[in-house]
């Protein structure tokens, strides 16, 4: 009796830590989809085609420091009084709030336009519909997204749903491709193919997202987590930040698996799927699809949710998701993005190099006020930074000013 007792207490414990776990979920997995969008699938299958595995080393070093800044932002957020851009509003003036805002908020829409077009072809692929329709399609369903009652709830679940179908779908497709196991151990170990460089600086661009990375804090708020659940909640920003990197790194060993042998080099999302088609059959593409759309429509929803409630917080609009103002600051993102796409059919030359040039003088200034209010005590308590966090901050800081060094050069001594 006794056993059964205990068998049963043992049960419902093991529920009660699922449920516990899956309840903190929402933050990190919002992130995480927000990150992966379309332009990382082509960059991972572009990496995987040109050069197997070798290049599967950094990103692991992307994931770790992007992981470092998430669970830093997390902190900060359980820790403050006051969201991200009013402690910095308080400690360094109102300029510095606006230009956070204004930085995140042309950053998100100068490559929105990717996303739109990402969830369009994606559609497209699967009913054959003109992609331009679906892009209109998406933005609508976005833009009424923001108008539900409890939108953070819904999009939580949302990107849980967009999570679990790009995971199934790109790990159904390493399933049918079979990588080999040796190549991908030998791409642990640290090497730089000749000519690799531009392909690495533009993989850690995308995987080690500092302004996804702030974003967490704002998310964390949002979800009403409390200082109490702090373990959870950087274990949650981990586990979101794992997600993001281990469905990367399927695509690219995927793409090593089947293009680099074929000598094919990718240069959109939707053709990783088309060469997929005479090897594996419809079943792969259509799966392959479905991931892309996933990672197209969650970076459309949360890339525009960044842009728009960073900019509101950042002029003094306020920061809530059910604040009006703030949603009509997320739908101006998203109509901005919208609209490029279906004029342009992709983002214009001259707007990237915009949104890079925003991004020279706006991420590394968001990095060292993430590492500042990290390492503050009178704000962070007992969440303050440890030595281990401040190695990696401190490492994930010098990539982003070289990162930012290098765009620097391209666009103003190019």
């Amino acid at each position: 009796m006794s056993m059964k007792v205990n068998q049963h207490e043992v049960s419902k414990g093991s529920q009660g830590a699922v449920s516990r776990f899956l309840k903190m979920l929402g933050p990190g997995l919002i992130t995480s989809a927000l990150v992966l969008g379309p332009g990382s699938i082509t960059l991972s299958s572009k990496i995987g085609a040109i050069y197997g595995t070798q290049l599967v080393w950094i990103l692991v070093l992307a994931v770790i420091l992007m992981a470092s800044y998430t669970e830093m932002s997390a902190r900060i957020g359980l820790a403050g009084k006051a969201t991200f851009i009013g402690i910095v509003r308080e400690r360094w003036g109102k300029i510095a709030a606006i230009f956070i805002g204004i930085g995140a908020f042309l950053v998100c829409a100068s490559f929105q336009a990717g996303n739109a077009i990402g969830t369009g072809i994606a559609v497209e692929a699967i009913t054959g519909v003109n992609s331009k329709v679906w892009i209109i399609v998406g933005t609508v369903l976005a833009v009424g997204l923001l108008f539900f009652t409890h939108f953070y709830k819904i999009l939580e679940k949302l990107m849980l749903v967009l999570v679990i179908i790009m995971l199934l779908a790109f790990l159904i497709t390493t399933i049918v491709v079979r990588p080999s196991l040796s190549d991908i151990f030998s791409g642990l170990i640290p090497a730089l193919p000749e000519g690799s460089v531009g392909l690495i600086i533009a993989l850690f661009a995308t995987s080690f997202s500092i302004v996804g990375a702030l974003y967490q804090s704002y998310l964390v708020r949002e979800k009403g987590a409390k200082i109490s659940q702090a373990k959870e909640t950087v274990a949650e920003a981990f586990f979101g930040i794992f997600l993001l990197g281990f469905i990367s790194f399927l695509i690219m060993i995927t793409a090593a698996a089947v293009l680099k042998p074929m000598g094919i080099v990718v240069n959109n999302a939707i053709e990783m799927a088309d060469i997929l088609k005479p090897s594996f059959g419809g079943f792969a593409v259509f799966v392959f699809v479905l991931g892309l759309f996933g990672a197209s429509f969650s970076s459309l929803v949360g890339n525009a949710t960044i842009g728009g409630g960073l900019f509101a917080d950042g002029v003094g609009l306020g920061h809530s998701l059910s604040n009006i103002k703030v949603k009509i600051a997320i739908i101006g993102v998203m109509l901005i993005g919208s609209i490029i796409a279906l004029v342009f059919n992709g983002a214009p030359v001259n707007l990237i190099i915009f949104a890079q040039g925003v991004t020279i003088f706006v991420v590394p200034f968001i990095a060292v006020a993430i590492l500042v209010i990290a390492n503050t005590k009178s704000i962070m308590g007992d969440l303050k930074n440890g030595l281990v966090s401040n190695i990696f901050a401190i490492v994930g800081l010098l990539v982003l000013v070289y990162l930012a060094f290098n765009n620097f050069k391209n666009i103003f001594l190019g």
